[in-house]
C-alpha cells in the first residue's frame, strides 16, 4: 500500500460515523437507507460518507434492483493493520525494557535513612505564656 493510499485510509477512518458504517458493513451488505437508519443525519449525508469510504477503497458499491448496496472491502484495513504492527513491535520492546528496569529497581534494597528528631513548634499562645513567666 502506498503512503498516499494509507493516508487516505486513515483519513477515512478518522471519522466516527464512517467507522460505525464499516462496523455495520462487517455484518453484511446494506443499502444506503439501512445504513442511514441509526444515524441522526440524512441519506445524502450518509452517501457523502460512503463516497469517502469508497475513495479509500474500504467499501465497494453495487446495484441490486433499485437498491445500491455497500460492501466492506477489508484488504485496506489489513494493510493499515500491517503498517501499525511495526509500531506495535516497537512499543512491545519498549515496555519489556521498562518492565526489566522496574524489576531491577524492586530487587535493590532500599538505603537506610536516618532522620533527625523533629522539634515541635510552639504555638503563639505558648510563646506568650513563656514570655510572662521569665524574669
Amino acid at each position: 500500500m502506498s503512503v498516499d493510499q494509507l493516508s487516505t485510509v486513515f483519513g477515512a477512518l478518522a471519522d466516527p460515523t464512517r467507522r460505525a458504517i464499516l462496523a455495520r458493513l462487517a455484518e453484511g451488505d446494506l443499502a444506503v437507507r439501512d445504513l442511514a437508519a441509526p444515524f441522526p443525519m440524512s441519506q445524502p449525508a450518509i452517501s457523502r460518507h460512503l463516497k469517502v469510504l469508497e475513495g479509500a477503497g474500504l467499501i465497494s458499491r453495487s446495484r441490486r434492483a433499485t437498491a445500491r448496496l455497500s460492501h466492506l472491502e477489508a484488504e485496506p484495513l489489513r494493510e493499515a493493520t500491517a503498517w501499525l504492527a511495526r509500531y506495535q513491535a516497537y512499543w512491545d520492546e519498549r515496555f519489556e525494557q521498562l518492565d526489566e528496569l522496574l524489576a531491577q529497581l524492586q530487587r535493590r534494597p532500599e538505603p537506610a535513612t536516618v532522620t533527625a528528631p523533629v522539634k515541635a513548634k510552639k504555638g503563639r499562645k505558648a510563646r506568650k505564656q513563656e514570655g510572662r513567666t521569665q524574669p
